[in-house]
Parts: structure tokens; C-alpha cells; sequence
């Protein structure tokens, strides 16, 4: 009986979050030759390298919020206020992210994920500056069940709220 255990740290940075591993027991099964566990620790402590890393920081340029068509025109049409910027219509580029470490709980079945974050859309100039049209503060909380379905990983996403 060979117990293995790990943790995710942040490069270069061994300290760590201040997690506590909670054991677990692995159901005694013996049809297969390897058997994988993952446990809350694993993914609490991933959440943390991740987001201590910066890697829930993302940019979406404006050449792909052009290629999906997201512009100053269609956020004025949902946000009245964002009009009165500039008349000019200028291309719009978009800032995701996270703003605490997302928390993730493992359940019979499925897992949730809870993230914080903001999103801020800015217009780019004609000088590649940037204007700040405005940011929103967002909260998710959404459930996945992963499944194996011919062969294949599959998921279902749930967003609770």
C-alpha cells in the first residue's frame, strides 16, 4: 500500500497557500491496472499556483473582439452611458480577471467552481492608447459532472449563479 502525495506551488515559490491535505480513501477496486485520485488539495492548491501565477488574467485583443464583433456600438446599446465617450466608433478590447483565488469543492459526482472577477472594456485609439469604458464586477458559481462517454472525457456545465 503506497500512499503519494503532492501539492502545486507557484514557480519558484515553495510556501505555498495554507491548505490542509484531508485524507481520503480511494475505493478498492481491482479490474484495472492504475488508478488515479485527485483530491480537493490538489485542485485548491492549483487554484492558488494559477492565480498567484497571473494565469486567469486574460486580454482578448481587439482583433478577436472584431472578429466576434463586440465594439463601443453594441456596449452603447446595453450601457446608454458608454455612448457618451466618443462618437467615433472606435474597436473595443476587453480585460478578464480574476480578483480572488477561485475556490473548488469537490462533490459526489461533480465539482463546483466559485470565481470572483472583473471584466473592463476599454476602446483602442487611433495612437494604440487605450480609454477605459468601464469594468464590471462578476461573481460565478458553476457545477461540472464530468463523465467518460465512448472513450472520450466528456463534461456538463451548470452555471448556478
Amino acid at each position: 500500500d503506497n500512499h503519494f502525495q503532492g501539492a502545486v506551488y507557484p514557480s519558484g515559490n515553495h510556501t505555498g497557500p495554507s491548505y490542509v491535505a484531508a485524507p481520503f480513501v480511494i475505493p478498492d477496486q481491482s479490474d484495472s491496472m492504475l488508478y488515479l485520485a485527485f483530491s480537493e488539495y490538489f485542485f485548491q492548491t492549483s487554484s492558488f499556483a494559477y492565480y498567484t501565477a497571473g494565469a486567469f488574467n486574460i486580454t482578448i485583443a481587439e482583433e478577436t473582439c472584431s472578429y466576434f464583433n463586440i465594439s463601443r456600438e453594441i456596449f452603447g446599446s446595453i450601457i446608454p452611458e458608454v455612448r457618451e465617450y466618443s462618437v467615433t466608433p472606435y474597436p473595443v478590447m476587453l480585460k478578464l480577471m480574476a480578483t480572488e483565488i477561485p475556490i473548488i469543492s469537490l462533490q459526489q459526482g461533480s465539482f463546483t467552481v466559485e470565481i470572483q472577477g472583473s471584466m473592463e472594456a476599454l476602446a483602442v485609439l487611433p495612437d494604440s492608447t487605450t480609454q477605459s469604458l468601464f469594468t464590471i464586477n462578476m461573481a460565478a458559481n458553476t457545477s461540472i459532472a464530468p463523465n467518460i462517454f465512448d472513450q472520450k472525457l466528456m463534461g456538463s456545465l451548470c452555471l448556478n449563479r
